[in-house]
This record gives C-alpha cells, structure tokens and sequence, in this order.
C-alpha cells in the first residue's frame, strides 16, 4: 500500500477518532447487540437488525483508520522549503476574479478533507491548480460547475 500524505494536525484528528471508536462507540454498540438478544426472537427485532449495521460500519471505520495511519506519511507544512509556493499543508487565500469573494483553503490529504472546515483535498480541481503557484498568480479551475479564475492573495504553512 502506498504512502498515505497527512498534516501533522489530520493525524492527530485521525489519531483521535479511532480511540473513540475503540473506547466509546465500540463498548456501546456490543451493549446495544447485548441488550436486543435478551429481548428474543432475532429474526424481527429491528434494534438487534441496526445494532449489528452500526457494529459493522464502526469496524469497517476502525479498520480504514488503522490503515491509513499505519501508512500515514505525515508532513509538517512549517518544516518544508516551499519557498512562498502552494504546497501539501499550505493554507491558501484565492479570491475569485469573477465575483472578488475571497475564501481560505488548506490543502489536505484525501482522509483528513473537510470543506465544512476549509480542508480541501489535494487531488480536487482546486487544489490541483494551486500546487507550486505563488502568492499573485492566477490559476483556471475546471470544475463541475465550469471554469473559475482565482487570484493567490496569500499562502502561508501553520
């Protein structure tokens, strides 16, 4: 399995996650499977039914972290020589030429992206234009939506 790119922060972020599922999610949901058998007959009991669905994805989730961690190739965007360029870890300023609107992204892997947060992926459109352009520099996104124009107002590494 190949190397898997996360900020110092995603990891911890991920890190975390698993020890609740591990710790919290896991215990309760084993009770919840517990507490619907001692209710009887399986074959119609919808708590016992859901119970197992969610037993399943939170071990499917544990598993996915696992690995991703134990390939994880953290990267510190502080520490790299990027020299004003947009690189993995960067955080961004862009302001779309179209309609001035200003937005702050920070590249991310693909297990930490998070749009919600500002947290894009390094392999979507976006990202994609930005990496190795500097502050200043005008990049063309072709996305869904169309084409887009962004100006690099500001990069910085944190």
């Amino acid at each position: 399995m190949s190397a898997i790119p996360l900020t110092a922060r995603g990891a911890e972020r991920l890190q975390a996650e698993l020890q609740r599922l591990k710790t919290v999610e896991r215990p309760d949901v084993i009770n919840a499977i517990a507490e619907a058998r001692a209710q009887g007959d399986l074959s119609e009991n919808a708590e016992y039914d859901a119970a197992r669905e969610r037993q399943g994805f939170i071990e499917g989730r544990i598993k996915e972290l696992e690995g991703a961690l134990s390939n994880a190739q953290i990267i510190h965007p502080a520490e790299l020589d990027a020299d004003g360029r947009v690189v993995f870890g960067a955080t961004v300023e862009i302001e779309d030429l179209e309609s001035g609107q200003r937005l702050v992204y920070q590249i991310v892997g693909d297990m930490e992206a998070d749009i919600r947060a500002n947290r894009i992926s390094v392999s979507s459109p976006v990202a994609r234009a930005l990496i190795g352009k500097s502050a200043g520099d005008v990049v063309e996104v072709r996305a869904p939506a169309g084409v887009r124009e962004y100006e690099i107002r500001a990069v910085s590494y944190e």
